[in-house]
């Protein structure tokens, strides 16, 4: 078990291994993760392949990733495939689980993104042992994710890395125990939408101030996305940002005695722990 992240080795440099990558669905994660495997060169032209029983999510998906092959059903998927990402919703597991159990390969890594679905829940259900849980955010889809993943004891160090690999080629990706993964999906796997939120209340704020709606919009989405760099590249603390900018008696510090009077600091607090906690119930069912 992790409490910290695991330190990797770097890889031979252009190292490429032959793996046939199978998606079970092709919904908006799963494409963001595959071009990101396309983009990064992790995937070639025979790599890829796919089931995806909605023909609309499928075009989207070869449109994303045209190098993409549809399977007819998950079994021929499973047949084919050295590592199976499922990418479905918790809801549909059973019925997935039912149609690949038995049929992968036996040395073959199934990697799963369903939020609350455990380990052992999955070992189980597909009646094989070597997994990889996954929470991803939506991020992904312009290759600024953050990820977490943990493993089962059958996955070896080498495949950890490689799953860290191909993780890291759509943003960042941390190996953690699965103790912490409901936190993970509350805190990054949630946290783009209350950030959406913030994003939009600022622009709001602009638009109470005076400010033309569009302008509005364009200066908060920079406001935060530069926030966010200079908080990423600095290596300071955010309070130590946060002071750097808040003058005495001047607007910044205005701005935050409000947001302390109204919550803000602690509504987000209770907004993760209350994700965190509907992961861990999902997990339950």
């Amino acid at each position: 078990m992790l409490d910290t992240p695991r330190a990797y080795a770097p890889r031979s440099p252009g190292k490429k291994d032959m793996t046939t990558i199978g998606f079970v669905g092709g919904g908006q994660m799963a494409r963001a993760l595959a071009s990101g495997f396309s983009r990064a060169g992790i995937l070639t032209a025979t790599d890829l392949i796919v089931t995806e029983p909605y023909d609309s999510a499928w075009k989207s998906f070869a449109e994303a990733v045209p190098s993409a092959k549809r399977a007819e059903s998950n079994a021929e998927l499973a047949a084919q495939a050295d590592q199976a990402w499922l990418c479905v919703k918790p809801q549909a597991f059973g019925a997935v689980a039912s149609e690949l159990n038995g049929k992968l390969k036996r040395d073959a890594l199934v990697v799963s993104i369903l939020a609350g679905v455990s380990l052992d829940r999955l070992s189980s259900a597909l009646g094989h042992r070597r997994v990889v849980r996954v929470m991803p955010n939506t991020p992904a889809l312009v290759l600024a994710g953050a990820s977490a993943f943990c493993a089962t004891s059958e996955v070896s160090v080498d495949e950890r890395q490689r799953v860290q690999e191909a993780l890291s080629a759509v943003g960042t990706a941390h190996e953690v125990s699965e103790s912490q993964m409901d936190a993970v999906t509350g805190l990054s796997g949630s946290g783009p939408a209350f950030v959406f939120v913030a994003i939009e209340a600022l622009a709001d704020g602009g638009v109470l101030a005076g400010l033309p709606r569009p302008l509005a919009l364009s200066l908060a989405t920079q406001t935060v996305l530069g926030a966010a760099r200079l908080a990423a590249e600095s290596g300071k603390h955010p309070g130590e940002l946060k002071d750097q900018v808040a003058s005495p008696g001047g607007t910044t510090i205005a701005g935050l005695a409000t947001l302390e009077d109204r919550g803000f600091r602690g509504a987000l607090v209770a907004a993760v722990a209350a994700a965190a906690k509907r992961s861990a119930e999902l997990g339950s069912k």
